[in-house]
This record gives structure tokens, sequence and C-alpha cells, in this order.
């Protein structure tokens, strides 16, 4: 009998977008029929606590799979990948990988040959994106792929009715800010904007941050709090130095990941402002739910000739979209394509 599985572990905290996502994803897992073959999911702060209970779970694991399962596993998953997918193969199941950051990447802890290395060892791959699949294929693996799109985004919290009114423009930049990431801010803030900005976050990590009548700081906002109480017209989705591209580490990074931000601004109601060359541009344009920017320096002219009803079709098509990824529609449909392939 085939069955779908997954492997729960320790989350120290669901407030940062890595955790949130993985948990979402085992919450859809479990509705879709999936048996937790792990230990129950924990939330222990103590590492050496939550060192002993992930390395139970893997335990637990090894006595648990059996031939004909189809393992989801959530990459990376920071031990044991290797084997667990060996374990797998020996018992006569297969895995389904399911990439949300690469190691090879932002933070250089792996190189290229030894991240697709490491990879090879799982029966199939779903990339974030279709982006970041053309990558992993043309650096050398060779294991059938899939993509997901857009993370989903479980919460309970709905967003609330927008005010749809003549006037400026409201932007959301929600996040943990700093200078490596968000340097873009400084320059925004040294000249008159057409629009507000609305940041939601700390203001300390941009100490060099000139006062803006135009950029208004929140503090921080749990997030099922901002889903249903932001009151704004875009979420921007840019990171960098720069407002002319995104650039560095992070701002590179865009060309290939799913940025989790740009699930949480669809299920507050916001239609999104994203760089063209970001991997997942090609679904805010198909899904008509945002448009894409070469820089910042293009919303001094776009957005004082936008229209209100161009804002509340885009609305709408948020309204569509962020039902399918309250209710894991992306990793439901991508599971299932992996499922069929792999049989």
């Amino acid at each position: 009998m085939e069955r779908l599985c997954y492997l729960s572990k320790n989350y120290p905290s669901t407030d940062g977008s890595g955790n949130k996502a993985k948990t979402d994803n085992e919450d859809t897992l479990a509705l879709m029929g999936a048996v937790n073959i792990a230990n129950k999911r924990t939330g222990h702060r103590n590492k050496i606590a939550a060192f002993f209970v992930d390395l139970a779970g893997i335990a637990r694991y090894v006595c648990s799979v059996r031939k004909g399962d189809r393992i989801v596993l959530q990459y990376p998953h920071k031990k044991y990948f290797s084997f667990i997918c060996r374990i797998a193969r020996w018992r006569g199941a297969k895995t389904i990988t399911l990439i949300h950051d690469l190691g090879s990447f932002r933070r250089k802890r792996l190189t290229v040959e030894k991240e697709i290395r490491r990879l090879m060892n799982t029966d199939y791959v779903i990339a974030s994106n279709e982006v970041m699949r053309q990558w992993l294929i043309d650096h050398g693996f060779r294991k059938p792929t899939g993509s997901l799109g857009l993370f989903d985004y479980r919460s309970n919290s709905e967003s609330k009715e927008k005010r749809n009114e003549e006037g400026t423009v409201r932007i959301v930049y929600a996040g943990a800010l700093s200078m490596r990431k968000n340097a873009f801010m400084l320059e925004m803030a040294k000249s008159m904007l057409p629009y507000q900005l609305h940041v939601f976050g700390n203001r300390g990590g941009l100490p060099q941050m000139q006062d803006n009548p135009q950029v208004i700081f929140h503090g921080f906002l749990p997030a099922d709090d901002f889903i249903s109480n932001v009151d704004a017209d875009f979420g921007l989705v840019w990171d960098g130095d720069s407002t002319e591209s995104c650039t560095g580490n992070f701002g590179e990074y865009l060309r290939y990941n799913s940025p989790h931000k740009v699930s949480f601004y669809l299920r507050a109601g916001l239609p999104i402002i994203i760089w063209r060359q970001a991997a997942v541009a090609s679904i805010i344009e198909r899904e008509d739910v945002g448009f894409c920017i070469d820089s910042i320096e293009q919303l001094q002219e776009l957005l004082p000739s936008l229209k209100r009803e161009r804002i509340e079709t885009m609305r709408r098509n948020v309204r569509e979209l962020s039902n399918r990824l309250k209710n894991g529609a992306f990793l439901k449909a991508a599971v299932e394509s992996a499922i069929s392939e792999l049989q």
C-alpha cells in the first residue's frame, strides 16, 4: 500500500518565514492524508533538547518507513538529508524534496557541485519556481523535477476591505530591517515621494535613515494581525542597497527564490510591486496581482498615473489567489504532479 508521508521536527519559532512555510506545508500534507513518520512537531528553543528531539525523530523514521511510501522532505534539512534518502531507497520508498532555500546561493555554505550531489540522493525535486528548476538542470541535476511557484500561506485571518479613495498611493514594506538587506530605503528617504511608504519593522536596523514625512514606521505587527488589519494599496518586494536594481546577495537571490513575503502580502490583500528580474515576477504578471519594475525610481511617474479602477482589478485577483494560498493549492498541485511522475 502506497502512503504519502512527511517528517516533522522541532521548530523553535514560526515567527520567521522559513519555519512558518515548513509548518504550513506539514499542515497541508496532513490534510492531504499524509502520515508523519517522524516525531510529533515540537517547539523547543533549547538547542540541546531540539537536537535530541530531531535525532529521536530520525530513529522513528528508520523504523516506520516502508515499501511504496512517497516521502515529502523539506530542504534544507539541516541534518541527515542524504541518510533519509538512502534509507528510503533501501526500504523501497521514494523521496520528493521541496526546496525552500539553496545553501550554495545566498549563504554560500556549500559549493554548487556539493549541493547538486546532495540533492541527487532524492528521487524527485520540487524547485521553488521555474527559474530555480532550470538552474538545477543547467548545473547538472538529472532527476525528475517540478516547481512550486509560490509558497502557500495558511492563516485563519482574513484581509480587511481596503479603502478605494483617490489620493496618495500607500505602499507597505514589512520585515526585519538591516543595512545589508534594506539600505535601498536610505535612498528612498532622501527625496520627496509621490506615495507613502509604510514600514512594519525595526527602524533601529537602519540607523542612518533620514526622517521623511512620506515614510511612516509602524514597528512590528504579528503576522495574523497584519493580515487582518493592514490598509494599503501595494506590498513592496525589494532587497539590496540600491533603488536602481536589486543588488548584493539578498537582492541577487530574488532572481531564484520564491519570497515568502510575496505570499504574506497577498494573504493581506495587497497587490505586489516587485523587481522585474525576480523569479516570481512572471507569476505576478500572469495572475495580474501587481506589477514589475526595473528600478524604484519608476514609481515616481508610474504611481501618480495609476487609476483606482486598475488597483481594484488587481485587488480582486489578489483575493482569488489569496484563497488558493490559504488552502495549500500550490503545494497540493506540486506534490500530486510529483507522485504522478514517480508512478
